[in-house]
Order: structure tokens, then sequence, then C-alpha cells
């Protein structure tokens, strides 16, 4: 039996919804950014983020740059 590995090239880092940080990890722009809730002394505290994703990862939404 042969196995056939595959390279996947649909990978976020080749994405036209990724936004790089690092060589490693970047943010999916594919959204808006979503809102977390937090709470620092006492207080709830909000604020919206894009979601980081590693450079490898991937989705069904890719679209190439």
């Amino acid at each position: 039996m042969t196995t056939k590995t595959e390279t996947k090239t649909e990978v976020c880092q080749a994405c036209a919804h990724w936004n790089a940080i690092s060589e490693s990890e970047g943010e999916c722009r594919r959204q808006p950014p979503q809102e977390i809730s937090f709470t620092v002394a006492n207080d709830v505290k909000f604020e919206t983020r894009f979601p980081k994703t590693a450079a490898s990862d991937w989705c069904g939404e890719y679209k190439a740059k």
C-alpha cells in the first residue's frame, strides 16, 4: 500500500484575509473582530479582536492573495 503526502498550500499565510503579525503568527480578517469580555479589578471590560492564527493554519474560507 502506498500513501500520498500532500503539502497544503491554502494556508493562512497565503490567504488574502490574513494579516501577518510575525513570520509565524497573524490575524484572520475574514470576518469583523469578535467581542470578548474579561474582568479586571471587579470591572467587566470589553474589547474586540481578530482571531489569531498560525501561518500554517487553514480553513474553508481561503482566498488567494
